[in-house]
């Protein structure tokens, strides 16, 4: 078949499906694009042809569309994504960040971007990078740190291999994140005679790798000895679709179960077993029991730093951990024993290796008695009553109480990730959506777009503050145009919260972090005088103002009932915390200093690092 490499690509990218557990689909979506002069003659006229194969969806930011992939990827657990086409130059580089987000959280998208003339022959071609010590690299070589695989298609005899090396990765649950296939612009042009069989429908199955039995029996050996174990569930336990599993084992041995950011609804929020958020952003009943923990059980969890409170939470002198995981790097983390397995399995076998084993009544009513105290701190703060303007954790309140079980709330970055692990109520495990691998600024927008597209039939609530919003709101525009209804929750503080809070923390004084006109002395003049909410309007979407927690609450009712894309803007008091987590996070702070306040944080700083460890 004679095709060009543009139209080969498309072919090919639209007879790809995943299986698991004996269900089909489709691999890709479609293809989000903009498109440029390195890809409009190739990609462009390609996906023009066959927009009934692969659907085309325009986006109005490159980083954007990629974090849309992402999102939708991950509501998908993997099993589907979009492919994101780019021109050469900046709307490649564009790409970038949205590749890092992908390749940290483990999300499989396929990146496109155009590239510079493989033939050289009107060297330097506008937008090229035009390196002195070497005309084969170009802009694109940015994507080789934050991809799991790359490649440049110099050649059209060079696809075929390229493309089946692209599912290879994107398809492994173990090794999936970015995959990047440069092409050269004259080569997307190129026609070629593929053979047939390139373009066949092909299957791509998703293995549940079981765990190999001597590490099975060796886990189990731990865990009998255990009197105070804790399971923390992070984002493999909802990938794999293990909560059912997780759900029985918790029940049947009394383990309580901690949740990460990315395992969050791992279990409801009222399950007798469940004891919240882990960490930094975390709960005092899951952190009162990590750190008299004995052995730990992570499941599906990489143990960022957040997670162990940058190795101090877990305090016990003999501590031992368990690890289940489909990923080899994160099965051997802590220096635990390694079940390399994926986590629906790996929970399966440890259930049955452990039948008859219990924990102590003592540890099983501590945990009961932790969790309620905590659940009543939440009751508190969402009851707060703070007046005008509101707190945030009224706020998050109001859209959990307003929200079905089903729905989903959608953030990334600020000081609403941290207030959310610890406050919202999960109640689905598809029902928190966090971004915290990367924590990007301008991920909620568009990665609600992306979790609405996967999953229409529920409400997508998107909480984003003043940073965050002012960083990438173009996708509203996107939304509206395909018409995706998304609820926008735009908390308005004026400035950055979460780092005025850290600022302080270690004594900066919030510098840098409000939003605020220059004086003689710096920005500390009035408020900007800045209408998010005209902004929005701007963009398409309709807009609702709220001065207060009740006023909020009947805007917020009116959004879920529209049938269009909904901005609910609300002023916040940026200095009201959330409830303490009763947990550390690893910040270095100046070890000399002019101002009392960075001396005063320091010492602080060398105390509390005392409580660090390491794991081996």
């Amino acid at each position: 078949m004679r095709l060009t490499v543009g139209q080969a690509v498309v072919r090919f990218l639209a007879a790809q499906h995943s299986e698991r557990d004996g269900e089909r689909r489709r691999f890709f979506a479609g293809c989000f694009g903009i498109f440029g002069h390195g890809n409009v003659a190739g990609l462009g006229q390609a996906l023009l042809e066959r927009s009934a194969d692969l659907p085309y969806l325009m986006a109005r930011n490159e980083q954007a569309m990629v974090h849309a992939a992402a999102g939708y990827a991950r509501m998908h657990d993997r099993l589907e994504t979009f492919a994101c086409t780019t021109s050469i130059g900046p709307g490649a580089t564009n790409m970038v960040t949205g590749a890092a987000l992908a390749t940290i959280n483990r999300l499989p998208v396929l990146l496109l971007p155009g590239d510079i003339f493989a033939t050289r022959r009107a060297n330097p071609v506008l937008q090229e990078l035009e390196d002195a010590r070497s005309y084969d690299v170009s802009v694109n070589d940015s994507f080789k740190p934050v991809s799991k695989y790359w490649d440049r298609v110099n050649r059209p005899e060079q696809l075929p291999g390229a493309l089946m090396a692209a599912m290879r990765v994107l398809t492994d649950p173990a090794e999936t994140g970015a995959v990047t296939l440069a092409l050269p612009q004259d080569v997307q042009a190129e026609a070629y005679d593929w053979p047939d069989e390139l373009f066949e429908p092909r299957v791509w199955r998703f293995a549940r790798p079981v765990p190999e039995p001597a590490a099975l029996d060796e886990a189990a050996a731990v865990l009998r000895t255990a009197r105070r174990p804790l399971i923390v569930a992070g984002g493999g336990v909802i990938y794999s679709r293990a909560t059912a599993e997780l759900r029985a084992f918790a029940e049947r041995t009394g383990i309580p179960v901690a949740e990460t950011q990315a395992g969050k609804g791992a279990l409801p929020w009222d399950h007798d077993r469940a004891v919240g958020a882990v960490g930094a952003t975390g709960s005092t009943a899951a952190n009162a029991l990590a750190r008299d923990a004995d052995v730990v059980v992570g499941i599906g969890t990489r143990y960022s730093d957040f997670t162990t409170a940058s190795h101090s939470l877990f305090a016990d002198p003999g501590v031992r951990f368990v690890n289940v995981n489909v990923a080899r790097p994160d099965a051997v983390k802590l220096g635990g024993v390694s079940v390399v397995a994926d986590a629906r399995e790996g929970i399966r076998a440890l259930n049955a290796a452990l039948s008859g084993y219990e924990v102590p009544v003592e540890h099983r009513d501590r945990a009961r008695v932790l969790a309620a105290d905590w659940n009543a701190v939440v009751d508190d703060a969402y009851a707060r009553g703070h007046g005008v303007p509101p707190a945030q954790a009224e706020i998050i309140g109001i859209v959990n109480a307003e929200s079905g079980p089903r729905d989903v709330v959608v953030c990334a970055a600020g000081s609403m990730p941290g207030d959310l692990h610890k406050l919202w109520r999960a109640r689905d495990p598809k029902g928190y959506h966090v971004e915290y691998g990367f924590s990007c600024m301008g991920y909620e927008i568009a990665g609600g777009l992306g979790v609405k597209m996967a999953a229409p039939d529920r409400e997508v609530f998107v909480l984003v503050g003043d940073g965050s919003y002012l960083m990438m709101a173009q996708e509203l525009a996107t939304a509206v145009a395909e018409g995706v209804k998304l609820v926008v929750v735009l908390v308005q503080n004026h400035g950055y919260a979460s780092i005025g809070n850290l600022s302080e923390s270690v004594g900066a004084r919030r510098f840098g972090t409000r939003y605020r006109a220059r004086t003689a002395t710096g920005l500390d003049g009035d408020v900007l005088p800045v209408d998010l909410a005209a902004n929005a309007a701007s963009l398409g979407a309709d807009v609702l103002r709220a001065d207060d927690a009740d006023s909020f609450r009947e805007a917020l009712r009116t959004a879920i009932a529209s049938p269009r894309t909904t901005v609910v803007h609300v002023e916040t008091d940026p200095l009201v915390p959330a409830p303490d987590s009763e947990a550390w996070w690893d910040v270095p702070v100046a070890e000399v200093a002019e101002l009392d306040d960075t001396r005063a944080a320091r010492a602080r700083y060398d105390d509390e690092r005392k409580a660090q460890r390491r794991y081996l």
